[in-house]
């Protein structure tokens, strides 16, 4: 069985910057995993820091209100694997999933980091290149004309081992 993770779409992350191009594909790929009544997976990051934005009790650190309403599984994580110290890996063998699609924020960190977390573990796994975002740019990691998502999808993809496709062949490999 498949299912659909979708990583810290949180507000602190969708109010850093223009994030309507990721979110509406985000948005097309839950659509298709609920109208084929397959799990849809939300994973939320949390801290304990007060001044932090991912603070458990901030607004900011909440599901975005575009998405939220379809998560059928919340599960909160406080690193950067969505697998670490939390309850995901449980509710997968519950549900029966061998097969995780990727989605979400930040995709050098979270989504990767998930990524090959999964794998580990024994799961094929799809990330999804374009449904992922990222606060940070070239000038973050000083690296100029870095394309963060094309980067790690690119080390990925060599890594022969996890699938990689843009929104465009998810579609046509997977969609309805």
């Amino acid at each position: 069985m498949k299912a659909l993770l979708v990583i810290d779409v949180q507000n602190a992350i969708i109010e850093y910057k223009d994030f309507s191009e990721e979110l509406a594909r985000m948005e097309q790929i839950i659509q298709d995993f609920k109208g084929n009544n397959t799990p849809v997976i939300f994973i939320r990051h949390v801290e304990t820091a007060e001044d932090s934005p991912f603070n458990k009790n901030k607004a900011s650190s909440e599901l975005h209100h575009a998405l939220k309403d379809y998560a059928d599984f919340v599960i909160e994580k406080q690193t950067q694997s969505s697998f670490y110290q939390t309850s995901l890996a449980d509710t997968l063998e519950n549900l029966g999933v061998d097969h995780l699609f990727i989605t979400g924020f930040n995709t050098e960190f979270c989504c990767m980091f998930t990524a090959i977390a999964a794998f580990d573990r024994g799961y094929n796994v799809t990330f999804i290149e374009d449904a992922t975002g990222t606060t940070n740019d070239e000038e973050t990691y000083e690296m100029k004309g870095l394309d963060i998502r094309d980067f790690v999808g690119t080390v990925l993809h060599w890594s022969e081992v996890i699938e990689v496709l843009d929104h465009e062949e998810y579609v046509e490999k997977y969609g309805n």
